[in-house]
């Protein structure tokens, strides 16, 4: 068995998590008659376990893909491409060593077309996880300056395992990063629920300012910037491992899979100062317990089981494009076990859950191109799309 073949066994095994019974219905089959299908997008090119899929606001409509293990791939955006070429390779910085360690997560600067910026997140050792602004080379615009690097932030890690990853700009500006709990099971330390810690949360950074030493700026509406013993830089909290976010770019609202523990995995909302529950709740069931408190706690917008084999979400995107027209205004997301895929109302207080597709595939990440046409990753090293037939 190859070294690749146990690590990616690895991270198979450190996303699943324990079993448990399953606690809350499964989401619907789908509707007779669906006439969706998969696609590979881009057949002529192969990626090793894609984690990422960004497309920058420059106008060039080129599409970035992030591999695992610490480089960034570029390509045109056109299913005839032949190549995809090596944008950034911090390959020797990233450890990989821990099933869900690596280069997790990319973001571009809103200016990129302007300052060339864009940032990663990654895992440089077992216990640590840094997120870092790196500059695109002015002679070569797919090529980045990897001597560049400017560490913003440091998070200590207990664990190699639930380091989030997902780095995203919201709608004003800011920067989001989504981290995990610090890993091993049931969130030992009580991460998540501690303002003090930066684990088990939604953060929100402005790249833009620095102050009081720091890489950054807190903007001056994060919800615990007065709170006396709360990190400033928190926007949200109470996940276990929140397993991507992304913005609709028409509402605005920040969408978040978090991955649940044993019994429920959950799809949320997340609003500024919210607490999403974990380690009291797992979904929106008391965690370990028959009872808890759960007043202030904010439920997930939907949920489901593990009995039919989905263990593992990943969360994905509201659909925005235009090639697919019976997707519109849907969240679109994925369990990385199953390989199911399903389509979630977006603007309904007790959302219909479709599902889409048994694809079979292990489904890492989500990402979509400026035209907001949606992006599959997939870990058997291709991106795929939807297809109306």
């Amino acid at each position: 068995m190859g070294l690749k073949y146990i690590i990616f066994l690895l991270f198979l095994a450190a996303l699943m998590g324990c079993s448990g019974d399953e606690a809350v219905e499964t989401p619907e089959t789908p509707e007779e008659g669906t006439s969706l299908s998969l696609v590979n997008a881009f057949p002529q090119l192969r990626f090793e376990a894609p984690l990422d899929l960004q497309s920058p606001p420059d106008g060039t409509d080129r599409l970035f893909v992030v591999e695992r293990g610490g480089l960034v791939k570029v390509f045109p955006n056109n299913p005839q491409a032949e190549v995809a070429s090596i944008f950034l390779n911090i390959s020797g910085r990233t450890d990989t060593s821990g099933g869900e360690m690596g280069l997790l997560g990319l973001a571009f600067h809103p200016d990129y077309a302007a300052n060339g910026y864009f940032y990663a997140y990654y895992t440089p050792g077992p216990e640590e996880s840094v997120l870092s602004r790196f500059r695109v080379s002015t002679a070569d615009p797919d090529r980045a300056e990897a001597g560049s690097e400017t560490v913003l932030l440091r998070i200590v890690q207990p664990y190699t395992n639930h380091n989030g990853g997902q780095v995203t700009f919201g709608p004003e500006g800011y920067l989001y990063l989504a981290t995990g709990d610090g890993g091993s099971g049931g969130d030992p330390a009580g991460n998540a629920q501690n303002l003090n810690s930066l684990l088990g949360k939604i953060l929100r950074l402005d790249v833009s300012a620095s102050a009081n030493g720091l890489e950054y700026g807190i903007p001056e509406t994060n919800p615990f910037l007065e709170t006396e013993g709360a990190r400033p830089e928190i926007f949200a909290y109470g996940l276990r491992n929140p397993w991507r976010i992304s913005f609709d770019p028409q509402t605005g609202w920040l969408w978040a899979g978090d991955v649940g523990q044993g019994e429920t995995e959950e799809i949320d909302i997340i609003e500024a100062g919210g607490n999403y529950g974990w380690n009291i709740m797992e979904g929106s069931g008391c965690f370990g317990t028959d009872s808890c408190d759960t007043s202030g706690l904010i439920p997930p917008l939907y949920e489901y089981g593990h009995s039919n084999g989905d263990k593992s979400v990943t969360g994905g995107h509201v659909y925005r494009g235009s090639e697919v027209p019976s997707l519109r205004g849907h969240y679109i997301y994925a369990d990385f076990i199953s390989g199911r895929i399903w389509a979630l109302e977006s603007t309904a207080s007790n959302p219909a859950n479709t599902l889409l597709l048994e694809s079979g595939l292990n489904i890492s990440s989500f990402g979509t191109d400026v035209q907001g046409e949606l992006f599959i990753c997939s870990f058997d090293g291709s991106i795929y799309q939807f297809r109306e037939e």
